[in-house]
């Protein structure tokens, strides 16, 4: 995909600036606890309970990665949404709403099924930035045919 046929990117900094600071602090403080051990204290550590070490410090990491990697994309026939577990990708088709109300932890979407998707990139933390963000993905979704779906009358 051309990064040219981008109409709208939206990525949180906050988050991002604290899931980064989080995950280098973590391997600082535990790289400095592991290497400050003994190479005794180090040695009684097995195999299994330095890959069990290993694993949960990789998921942690990689759920931080996640958190900084957050954004909403909107293209010309899609919205496209990376979360941490799950990105979705949707045709303007089938998005009904977007609601980001006063009080709102993020940027709400509705699709055509009604169900509702947080956009974790457009959160309240961000303030101003995220009101502006949640009006112009609005503004992208009315232009390309987002919205509620009407009955034909009989």
């Amino acid at each position: 995909m051309p990064g040219s046929d981008r109409l709208y990117v939206f990525h949180p900094r906050i988050i991002a600036a604290m899931a980064g600071g989080m995950g280098l602090s973590l391997i600082a403080v535990f790289g400095v606890i592991w290497f400050r051990l003994s190479p005794e204290d180090r040695g009684s550590f097995d195999w299994f309970q330095r890959l069990t070490l290993l694993a949960f410090f990789g998921a942690i990491l990689w759920i931080l990665y996640r958190m900084t990697t957050l954004r909403v994309t909107a293209y010309a026939d899609r919205l496209r949404i990376r979360n941490v577990f799950k990105s979705y990708t949707l045709p303007w088709s089938e998005v009904t709403a977007l609601r980001f109300r006063p009080g709102d932890a993020w940027l709400q979407l509705f699709d055509a099924d009604d169900n509702r998707i947080g956009i974790l990139a457009v959160q309240a933390a961000e303030g101003a930035r995220a009101s502006r963000a949640a009006k112009q993905l609005a503004a992208v979704a009315r232009e390309h045919g987002a919205g509620p779906k009407r009955t034909p009358e009989n």
